[in-house]
């Protein structure tokens, strides 16, 4: 298990709110991008919290259950595909992790955002690289992200079986490109990422 001691420093230092924030799906070819912000207890500590791409998928939905019912407030939330092509990525990105964090019932005092790249919450804010394996709030986002998207995508599978979604969960793997090839873009997927089947239009 991962020494996710950063929350620890943070409630010592007298903050009790602090929020952690993921995304899930920033690489796939297909399907929204999601976030998830997360409050946990400062007094809880979650057995097994670690980065979810670390974990197993029955790992990750286990705790999926947990998170949800220790935190003391957490909001999941997306950005359509639509919204990536119009936006691009990083600002599809962002406006998840705005909508997941205006979701939430309390308000944080401190959001720790996993990467180097500041989303402008208008909360006080800090970035940690590489923070779902630091911080217990921020690797509970991550799960809470992952999972969701998942099941999601699972979904998109029963509406568009052609391309296995529920296999590849939209990234670009060979087979997705070859189901790509065969039956071409649907509208689930993000034309500004697939400009070879566009013919250079996004």
């Amino acid at each position: 298990m991962a020494e996710l001691t950063l929350d620890r420093e943070y409630h010592a230092k007298g903050i009790q709110l602090l929020c952690g924030v993921d995304e899930a799906g920033r690489g796939p070819l297909a399907g929204p991008v999601f976030a998830a912000a997360v409050i946990l207890p400062a007094d809880k500590e979650i057995p097994g919290l670690n980065d979810s791409k670390k974990l197993s998928e029955k790992k990750r939905e286990a705790l999926y259950d947990v998170i949800r019912q220790e935190a003391l407030a957490y909001c999941v939330a997306s950005a359509s595909e639509a919204e990536i092509d119009e936006l691009n990525i990083l600002g599809a990105t962002f406006l998840a992790m705005h909508r997941a964090v205006e979701g939430l019932s309390q308000v944080p005092e401190l959001v720790l955002v996993d990467g180097n790249q500041d989303p402008r919450l208008g909360l006080p804010t800090e970035t940690v690289i590489k923070g779902d394996g630091q911080s217990q709030a921020i690797a509970a986002a991550s799960i809470l992200a992952k999972v969701s998207r998942d099941r999601y995508m699972l979904e998109l599978d029963q509406q568009y079986p052609e391309y296995d979604f529920k296999k590849h969960k939209g990234y670009p793997t060979k087979e997705h490109y070859e189901r790509l090839t065969e039956y071409g873009i649907s509208p689930v997927h993000r034309r500004s990422f697939l400009k070879k089947f566009t013919g250079g239009r996004s």
